[in-house]
């Protein structure tokens, strides 16, 4: 839906509704040995460090035209990190009308709107199976604005940011805001599905499922990797230094990995 400005409600004051994305991502990965598993365990904390985090939630905080008041960012001992973010009204810029649609926000080179009372947070979680030789790296990433612009926006450029076998994705417009009459607007935009927010060469590489609840402005959708490759989900090595059993072995633990992820559900209690 493009708005013109003759198109645009008019509201009795700021934009009170509060729009909420929840992006979560996982890397899967096989450490057979305990060496490889510490060293996947290292990578992954200097690949996104706190450091790292804090970059690319700024170059969310662009996207989604905000201005940083704080951040709170920690590294953890074994591992994982934190980072929080709170944001306020960006500069005034002009508004595209384009803002509105269900189409792939930007990568961060420009800025696009105005926001208030809002934060931006991400946590990390590198775990390991302790028998399986399965080595997972989780990312939780939340944005959540007040004003007209939909932190979907964001999804493109955080797609980008991770190497992202499996994706969890949540969209809600909580709260109400009022036009100039005095009538409540419980949404101000329209969205069918997440997908819309999603640039079609990456919807092309997955398979994906939506679970829509429209009426509480609700929105769900979960991404699996269609292409599997074990070259890269084996670290440090590739799969000619294996044989054909150990190839079919390690790709079958991976893919139920991955699909009881997907499905959260454990395979072994008889989802299939």
């Amino acid at each position: 839906m493009n708005l013109t400005p003759e198109q645009r409600i008019e509201l009795h004051g700021f934009n009170n509704l509060t729009k909420s994305l929840s992006f979560n991502m996982y890397d899967i990965c096989y450490t057979k040995t305990k060496d490889e598993r510490e060293a996947y365990i290292a990578y992954i904390d200097e690949q996104y460090n706190s450091d790292r985090l804090t970059k690319i939630l700024k170059a969310v905080s662009d996207i989604i035209g905000a201005h940083v008041l704080n951040i709170a960012q920690q590294d953890y001992v074994p591992q994982g990190a934190s980072v929080t973010m709170l944001i306020s009204e960006g500069p005034v810029v002009e508004v595209p009308n384009e803002s509105f649609s269900e189409s792939p926000g930007p990568l961060p080179d420009s800025v696009v709107m105005q926001l208030d009372k809002s934060h931006i947070t991400v946590h990390t979680y590198p775990e390991y199976h302790p028998d399986e030789g399965i080595s997972t790296f989780r990312a939780d990433i939340d944005v959540s604005t007040c004003g007209e612009i939909s932190p979907l926006k964001a999804l493109n450029h955080l797609i980008h940011s991770f190497d992202t076998d499996i994706m969890t994705i949540d969209y809600r417009v909580r709260g109400f805001t009022r036009d100039k009459t005095g009538h409540k607007l419980f949404i101000d935009h329209e969205i069918s599905s997440i997908q819309n927010y999603i640039p079609d060469n990456i919807i092309n590489q997955y398979d994906m499922i939506d679970v829509n609840v429209y009426q509480e402005h609700i929105f769900h959708t979960k991404c699996k990797l269609k292409d599997f490759d074990l070259n890269n989900y084996l670290f440090g090595y590739t799969k000619d230094k294996l044989t054909s059993a150990e190839i079919e072995h390690i790709t079958k633990k991976l893919q139920t990995e991955m699909d009881e992820i997907f499905y959260g559900k454990n395979m072994d209690d008889g989802f299939y």
